[in-house]
């Protein structure tokens, strides 16, 4: 079982940059591939990035690629989404999800394990 807890949620004004973190609870980080998604309200839950176990691969929605980051940290159990140039639309609540394989998972309903959310808002 793996624990996932997301941090770095919060108000911002469009044009700005917040840096989302998502800690996990275990010693075989680097067995697991890793996504952020986001969920709008009223929409389905759609990924926003995805990295390979070593961080050697992403992947991007397109609507976010050239603005969003995803890195991780084996050493530090965490994985990271840098986000700048934040537009309304990006306004959503943000996931974090484990997948059990090495390599880039795209597909929401693979992954395995998924953290709380962390509200992120972008005002106009």
């Amino acid at each position: 079982q793996v624990q996932l807890v997301e941090s770095g949620g919060g108000l911002v004004q469009a044009g700005g940059s917040l840096r989302l973190s998502c800690a996990a609870s275990t010693r075989t980080f680097s067995n697991y591939a890793m996504g952020w998604f986001r969920q709008a309200r009223g929409k389905e839950r759609e990924v926003v990035a995805a990295i390979t176990w070593s961080g050697r691969s992403t992947y991007y929605l397109p609507s976010v690629r050239g603005r969003f980051t995803i890195s991780r940290d084996n050493a530090k159990n965490t994985v990271y989404l840098q986000m700048n140039s934040l537009k309304p639309e990006d306004t959503a609540v943000y996931y974090c999800a484990a997948d059990e394989s090495l390599g880039l998972v795209t597909i929401t309903s693979s992954y395995d394990y998924w953290g709380q959310g962390t509200q992120v808002t972008v005002s106009s």
